[in-house]
């Protein structure tokens, strides 16, 4: 949980007992912090100067006090009514969120991270780097933000943007302990996705939350996932499941893995038997993604047909697995797509971007 440590924290975040705390500490009654938590996180308020119920003697004292909202940059919108919110940081940073709409949900794919440090050859926001960690208020902002430009209640989130939210753990988990406390969103109703970080899968694991592991597979052997991630040198496929196993026990969920096809490079039948190998026994479901194309790299997405043959595989070797077709292509969206960079390219006279 975020500790309030001077006037100059963000607000976004804490907890309504953290907020009573910081009510008295500026000699204000305990009900101030009801009003400032209802007014953060159902009303919306971008700054304390906004907040009316507030007497505006205080108010006036308040105007450095931030409560930790980000900038909304730029948006664009795919055909499919999927929007990347572009987000400028207090630093100058920029971040992507996604919102994806549906008939009877919203889901939010969020960033953890300022860029990302795990390089791996198909992504988009690997090529850039990474610059640093997000904090727990810019994690919760971005769902905030999605939220109000909706004008719709979120009902999912994947921590699925830019970054390993793995090597951002205790901010990760405090932002998901926030959207839950304060904002209401299910924990079962989240997911956190990683590529594995050794060590990293069981301490998330003693948190004991209710969200949904999804762990980046892309390959079925060592020298295949060695090739796609950089960072499998130091941490074997044997050891990521191993851990994986470990995690299944620990909090009773089952994991899901996230497997990216390439096409002519992990797709084949001797990928299928090996992954059935890694997987049978294992309280799990396998999540493909037909590849998202980069202008870095030129992997091809596979077939239809192609696809089709992998999922057939996979059952027939009794292992769980359905298709994700990934939203928000056309915008640059897309599962592996999101790059800060990007925002440089953007022309303001393109239809279904504003700034």
């Amino acid at each position: 949980m975020p500790v309030l440590q001077s006037t100059q924290t963000p607000l976004l975040g804490l907890s309504l007992d953290q907020l009573k705390q910081w009510a008295q500490d500026q000699g204000q009654p305990a009900y101030r912090a009801q009003q400032l938590h209802q007014w953060i996180y159902q009303r919306g308020a971008k700054s304390l100067d906004e907040i009316t119920v507030f007497p505006k003697p205080w108010r006036s004292q308040l105007t450095a006090v931030p409560v930790g909202r980000s900038e909304l940059y730029y948006q664009s919108q795919a055909p499919d009514e999927t929007v990347k919110y572009l987000l400028k940081l207090q630093d100058g940073q920029i971040i992507e969120a996604v919102g994806i709409p549906t008939e009877t949900r919203l889901t939010v794919c969020v960033s953890s991270q300022v860029g990302c440090p795990m390089a791996c050859d198909f992504c988009a926001t690997g090529k850039g780097g990474f610059v640093r960690n997000l904090a727990t208020h810019e994690i919760v902002d971005q769902v905030l933000t999605v939220q109000e430009e909706f004008d719709r209640r979120v009902s999912n989130i994947v921590f699925m943007g830019m970054g390993e939210p793995l090597l951002n753990l205790e901010n990760t988990v405090a932002a998901i302990q926030c959207l839950n406390r304060d904002i209401g969103i299910g924990q079962r109703s989240i997911t956190v996705s990683t590529v594995g970080i050794a060590g990293r899968i069981r301490q998330l694991a003693e948190y004991q939350l209710q969200v949904t592991l999804a762990v980046s597979l892309h390959a079925s052997n060592q020298a295949l996932r060695e090739q796609l991630i950089p960072s499998a040198h130091s941490y074997p496929i044997e050891k990521l499941l191993e851990e994986c196993r470990d995690y299944v026990q620990m909090t009773g969920r089952r994991l899901s893995f996230e497997y990216i096809l390439l096409a002519g490079l992990n797709d084949q039948s001797q990928h299928i038997a090996e992954l059935a190998i890694h997987l049978r026994g294992f309280q799990s479901h396998v999540n493909l993604i037909p590849y998202n194309p980069i202008s870095e790299v030129d992997y091809q997405r596979p077939s239809p047909r192609q696809v089709q043959a992998f999922v057939q595989g996979l059952k027939q070797q009794n292992i769980a697995v359905s298709v994700r077709y990934s939203r928000g292509l056309e915008a640059d969206a897309a599962c592996g797509q999101l790059r800060a960079s990007q925002t440089v390219n953007f022309d303001q006279n393109q239809p279904g971007l504003k700034p």
